[in-house]
């Protein structure tokens, strides 16, 4: 009988070994947090539905070994007649642990799978701003963040294929 585990992650004891990949969350938090209603009590006044401009933007930093901190930041403002009905941004961040992932599985982890596990809370903290602010609950509607991290790598390759 062979002593080499069958599982490649367990050592020949049975022990689980520290060589495959993992990941944990290991915080989230609200960092920052802005409700604006400039125009009230007019911008209560029923008209026209609101035009809505929603911007979401993920960044990563590492913070120690294996210890990454993704921010998701969002930000919506409503206009009606050219006039601001209400403006709310927020930036919810977590801390993960990710280890022995190689660099593009790393950046892909960051910028898709952490952003993904945090956009329920940063939506809810959004629905409840704009409904405490006595306006409809905004609910942003899902992001395809494995789209975008795609779309931006192609468009990153096509604009060095250009350049070269």
């Amino acid at each position: 009988m062979s002593e080499t585990p069958e599982d490649p992650n367990q050592t020949p004891t049975g022990e689980p070994g520290n060589n495959g990949p993992s990941f944990a969350v290991l915080a989230q938090y609200l960092k920052d947090m802005s409700f604006e209603s400039p125009n009230a009590p007019a911008s209560f006044q029923t008209g026209s539905p609101p035009k809505m401009e929603v911007n979401v933007d993920v960044e990563g930093r590492p913070l120690a070994a294996d210890q990454y901190e993704v921010e998701l930041t969002a930000s919506a403002r409503a206009l009606r007649d050219d006039k601001v009905i209400f403006v709310v941004e927020a930036s919810y961040a977590g801390v993960f642990e990710i280890k022995n992932l190689p660099r593009e599985q790393l950046e892909m982890a960051m910028l898709v799978e952490c952003p993904r596990l945090l956009f329920p809370f940063m939506r809810q903290i959004i629905a409840d701003a704009t409904r405490n602010g006595n306006y409809p609950p905004l609910m942003l509607e899902p992001i395809d963040f494995m789209g975008i991290f795609l779309a931006n790598k192609e468009r990153a390759q096509n604009g060095a294929a250009g350049q070269a």
